[in-house]
């Protein structure tokens, strides 16, 4: 069988149809933000430096609800606190060296990227689903969220559109192989969601996240799962 020369790989394929998928809801944090009071320049310029859509919604929700921006800043960055352990996560699997490539690799450390690198069979893979989703991604929601900035004048109630709702939902679909896999998975799962519903009436926004990561503790009881075959590219052979 014959293969075009411009085929995809299966990482750099869900790459594209998730950063694509996921980054229109940029449309949706433009119009929020500037429909909060926010200018289309600081609007963007959040999407630029930040990066992580949830800490980005709940500044915006703050502030639009008369929230002081202080309190809205610090739950932002306590939600965004989670990039962090997915950082640590994947500092060795992606293989980054010190300096500027670092630097910039940890800021493409997000849901979704972390969720696509952790999917893959391989070193190589990883590294190929993370740059591709990192780089679409990025795009694609720093240029919609332009759009839907200044567009705000001509929307009416962006709610209507439900994009806020594609990340989730991608993330979930993401996550789905993995919860059919084995009970450890589901009871971590599980523990959490119960932890973080249990925790949202009497803390602060983003606390309840962070405080649901105590359910990855329930992984480390238990016999430990057999260890994977190593898996070797054809080109990495000797």
């Amino acid at each position: 069988m014959r293969t075009s020369a411009f085929a995809l790989s299966p990482p750099v394929r869900d790459a594209l149809g998730i950063g694509l998928a996921v980054g229109v809801s940029g449309v949706a944090f433009g119009t929020a933000s500037v429909a909060a009071g926010l200018t289309v320049a600081q609007t963007c310029a959040l999407s630029l430096l930040a990066f992580t859509g949830a800490s980005q919604f709940a500044l915006v929700g703050v502030i639009a609800g008369g929230g002081d921006l202080v309190a809205g800043t610090i739950g932002a960055l306590l939600l965004g606190g989670r990039n962090t352990l997915y950082g640590l996560r994947l500092a060795d699997l992606l293989g980054a060296r010190r300096g500027l490539g670092r630097a910039v690799a940890a800021h493409g450390v997000i849901d979704e990227t972390t969720a696509i690198t952790l999917a893959q069979s391989n070193e190589r893979d990883a590294r190929t689903a993370f740059t591709a989703t990192f780089a679409t991604l990025f795009l694609a929601w720093n240029a919609t969220t332009l759009v839907g900035a200044v567009a705000t004048g001509y929307v009416g109630d962006t709610a209507a559109f439900g994009l806020d709702t594609v990340g989730p939902a991608i993330f979930l679909a993401l996550l789905w192989p993995r919860l059919r896999e084995g009970g450890r998975e589901r009871v971590v799962a599980a523990l959490g969601a119960g932890i973080a519903l249990l925790c949202t009436p009497f803390l602060p926004s983003g606390v309840p996240v962070l405080v649901a990561g105590l359910a990855a503790l329930a992984g480390l009881v238990g016999p430990a799962a057999p260890a994977a075959p190593a898996t070797v590219d054809p080109e990495e052979r000797p």
